[in-house]
């Protein structure tokens, strides 16, 4: 399949496609002299699509993170120097290729972890993706140590793992510079895969919070592109990531993706939370699915964790060296029952609240001195800085204090191993421990129990270094902090609040002490879930709910809005365009009856306004539109009529309909019908009372109460909250009505009763036969509105097209305020354009025809008054 990139749409309409060319790419040198790349310069590249070059190409994926999966080493056995390139096995970005399939084409994109002199980078380039299809992006030190030594890990760990910086002492002060080199190197990641990237075809996967702007620079480039994040680390609740000054640029930046992945629902929901209370986003769950709806794009949520690869460990488990190693710790460890950590060296994985924890235990059990031993293995920091130090010099502090008071002759109850470990040796620590403990107090996808319970399992080789018996079940015990990814998926571990040092101290004791049936059936279930949702599992998953978001994209308009980070794409159904001044002024002019029917919250007034009262320039269009003979205007709201009696008083022709349709008048002179009459309203005093229990309870929310309706009203509440109890008070009053003929439906922060029948598709019922009996048939119809009431409008007039009700040759216009889904063809971006285009048109108006007195208007529409 040839991959096509357009730089024009108007090429796609007229059917001109340009030529591609096949000849082999090259990689141009990125900026590596020092300096801060603003992250506003990529304005240029605003494009309606990617003007990458394209080529024929299997099914590829682009696989984007911090550092590529290989190691390199300088070489040392020739003059002239050099790099020498290999995998690196531990790396997840390598593992996870597992999942995508033998004929995936996979591309690397990534840094280095050495540094590489400009003089060499592009013979590098030119191996990396030759041998290993990886292209490498290069950066200046001092760029590379703000990005990750500074936002990284000064501000975006510390503060991803709750930590607020109170203090200078308590992680890194916000500081600009730091975000712009954040930025900037984000852009050269972007950068780097446009390199290589066919923008119809190929997906792109990126990795974790050191790439968390770089959606919006890829989603500029190719709005089209099918971009994946997974977010490797926790994501803090709302609370904590407001605080973050750029809060608003990186959900942004994320929303640019088309899939977002994350370890565990509480991240998941802490993310969906901040769209809400930031940005104003709602989410829904959809036949499993949740998805976030931005601009016309469904951004979808996944929820997994990843897990471990099989294959690498079971031929870890399988070498000789393994094999050797548990023969040796069984025997130096004989006669006494090891417990298991194994951590980084850093502050939020908890080493020394899990050593108190093992000093309660020695107090509380005296029996358990001389026979139980803590092994901690200390991985070193991946960090530096004063807080790493502080926690090696308390780690050794504790490790000595407690060797001295219960160790004796042969025996140490903590043996600290802060030297780093071969794999093959940690799994043979996995093997002989009886018990595994994670005691971080927070931690993003902790892996250490998965590989624990695997290594467990064992084989034939490593029973008999054990002198196990094959056939035997096997057991495992792990005491996991409830922090930590992994803990959900776990059911059979023992959850441990970690700041409860006695809490933990019993739990190890009970890890301990518990049946070995039970500790079988434990180990039983962990070894099933761990062994079928590995690495390979999570990678082939991700990818097609990925596959399955992007689906949209070939029958999706896209085009890009906005500056910097606060780029966005809109995506639109074909039919669904913007209604734009010229076409709509010139159908005017040529059309003779003319029906406009108009709402008023969020389309003559923005939702967001604090006073409701029509403004000048709204009355005085109004009332422009209305001395037009050829017009029959109608607002129509869901307010009630003394309201809008008070505030339209001015406008003498003006048709206004009330509570949505179930009042209505045709003029100010006229009285006020309805049309549907409603027998009686007891209902009233069983739903009153259940919504003024919520509103009592619910700070900002507030009753309305109409002839006709009841509404709840929460728009000043705290938004997660009365989102929460509106489908409370949704539920309840569907069930305390569940007899009576009314409808309860919820809207745009409300909850509201109402008769049965009454919506505002009524009054452009009745409009338009009103004017097909007068011989007014409408040529011309305009309905605009911005919520799910006014859909029934625009289904009504859609409808009526193929009906006597229309000319065959009438221009209709049903259109909504903003880009979303809709029954409306047309939209407006807000209320500002939506009073140009009506001054537009009565400016039309007042140009063709004299100023009349209403005597024509009023004999149509009041005939039967």
């Amino acid at each position: 399949m040839v991959s096509r990139s357009y730089s024009n749409l108007l090429d796609l309409a007229s059917g001109q496609f340009p030529t591609f060319s096949r000849g082999e790419k090259k990689f141009p040198r990125v900026k590596t002299v020092p300096g801060i790349l603003s992250e506003l310069d990529d304005e240029t590249s605003n494009s309606v699509s990617s003007d990458a070059p394209s080529s024929v190409a299997q099914e590829r994926i682009i696989i984007v993170g911090n550092q590529l999966p290989v190691k390199v080493h300088r070489k040392t056995d020739c003059d002239s120097g050099g790099w020498y390139f290999s995998w690196d096995e531990d790396s997840l970005l390598l593992q996870l290729k597992d999942g995508l399939g033998e004929d995936v084409e996979v591309v690397y994109v990534g840094g280095l972890k050495e540094q590489i002199e400009p003089g060499e980078q592009d013979k590098v380039a030119h191996t990396l993706y030759e041998t290993f299809k990886c292209v490498p992006a290069f950066f200046p030190p001092e760029l590379f140590t703000k990005f990750y030594h500074g936002f990284c890990k000064q501000q975006l760990w510390p503060l991803f793992h709750y930590m607020l910086p109170l203090s200078p002492d308590l992680g890194g002060r916000f500081d600009r510079s730091l975000w712009q080199a954040y930025v900037s190197v984000n852009k050269i990641f972007a950068d780097k895969v446009m390199e290589v990237i066919s923008p119809e075809d190929d997906y792109v996967w990126v990795h974790d919070y050191h790439l968390m702007v770089l959606p919006t620079f890829l989603r500029k480039r190719c709005n089209k592109a099918k971009l994946g994040f997974f977010l490797h680390s926790p994501f803090p609740s709302s609370e904590i990531y407001r605080t973050l000054p750029v809060r608003d640029e990186i959900l942004r930046a994320l929303l640019n993706s088309d899939l977002i992945g994350f370890h565990t629902f509480d991240y998941a929901r802490h993310f969906l939370s901040c769209c809400s209370r930031m940005l104003g986003l709602s989410y829904q769950s959809k036949r499993g699915y949740i998805g976030l709806e931005y601009y016309g794009r469904t951004v979808s949520i996944k929820i997994l964790p990843v897990g471990v690869h099989m294959g690498q460990l079971r031929s870890v488990m399988d070498l000789p060296e393994t094999q050797t190693r548990v023969a040796e710790l069984k025997e130096q460890f004989k006669g006494q029952t090891v417990m298991l950590g194994v951590d980084d060296m850093d502050i939020f994985k908890g080493i020394s609240l899990k050593l108190l924890a093992m000093e309660q235990l020695l107090i509380q059990h005296p029996d358990k001195r001389g026979r139980v031993v803590l092994v901690q293995i200390a991985n070193p920091a991946r960090g530096r800085g004063k807080d790493v130090q502080e926690v090696q010099s308390e780690t050794n502090a504790t490790v000595q204090r407690i060797n001295a008071t219960f160790g004796r002759g042969g025996y140490e109850p903590v043996i600290l191993i802060d030297n780093p470990l071969e794999f093959f040796e940690r799994i043979a620590y996995y093997v002989i421990a009886e018990c595994c403990l994670v005691t971080a107090v927070r931690d993003g996808m902790n892996l250490i129990p998965y590989e624990y319970v695997i290594s467990r399992q064992g084989n034939e080789k490593l029973n008999q270094a054990l002198g196990l018996d094959h056939s035997l079940p096997k057991k495992s015990m792990l005491v996991v902090s409830e922090f930590i990814g992994c803990s959900p998926s776990l059911s059979g571990a023992v959850r441990v609040n970690p700041w409860n040092i006695d809490s933990v101290a019993e739990a190890m004791d009970s890890a301990l002490t518990i049946a070995d049936s039970e500790k079988q059936l434990r180990h039983e279930k962990h070894h099933r879930y761990v062994s079928t949702h590995d690495v390979a599992f999570w990678a082939r998953s991700f990818l097609q709910d990925l596959e399955r978001a992007c689906r949209e994209h070939v029958r999706r308009r896209c085009w890009g809005i906005g500056f910097g980070l606060g780029f966005r794409v809109v995506a639109l159904d074909p039919s669904f365009r913007k209604l734009s001044l010229e076409h709509i002024v010139s159908a005017y002019r040529r059309t003779k009856n003319r029906a406009i029917l108009l709402d008023y919250d969020g389309t003559m007034m923005m939702q967001s306004s604090v006073s409701t009262n029509p403004n000048m320039e709204a009355v005085k269009v109004l009332n422009s539109l209305c001395r037009d003979p050829k017009n029959v205007v109608f607002l129509v709201s869901g307010k009630d009529k003394v309201k809008l009696t008070e505030w339209f008083s001015s406008c003498e022709n003006l048709g206004v309909a009330a509570e949505h349709g179930y009042f209505i008048r045709y003029d100010n002179n006229a009285d006020w019908e309805i049309p549907k009459p409603f027998p009686n309203f007891d209902w009233k005093h069983v739903a009153e009372p259940v919504m003024q229990l919520y509103a009592e309870t619910t700070d900002g929310s507030f009753i309305e109460v109409k002839e006709s309706a009841l509404v709840w009203n929460y728009r000043h509440a705290d938004r997660d909250f009365g989102s929460c109890q509106a489908k409370e008070l949704l539920d309840h009053l569907e069930s305390v009505l569940a007899n009576e003929p009314v409808s309860v439906k919820s809207g745009q922060y409300i909850v509201e009763v109402k008769p049965q029948g009454i919506n505002k598709g009524l009054v452009a019922e009745r409009l338009l036969t009103i004017m097909q009996q007068k011989e007014m048939v409408p040529d011309f119809v305009l309905c605009i509105g911005d919520d799910r009431s006014d859909e029934d409008m625009f289904e009504v007039i859609m409808n009526a097209k193929t009906t006597p009700s229309l000319s065959p040759l009438a221009e209709v216009f049903a259109c909504t305020v903003g880009q979303k889904p809709s029954k409306a063809k047309y939209y407006v971006d807000d209320t500002s354009e939506i009073l140009r285009m009506l001054e537009g048109l009565s400016a039309v108006s007042e140009h063709s025809t004299p100023y009349i007195s209403h005597g024509p208007k009023q004999s149509i529409v009041d005939r039967d008054n």
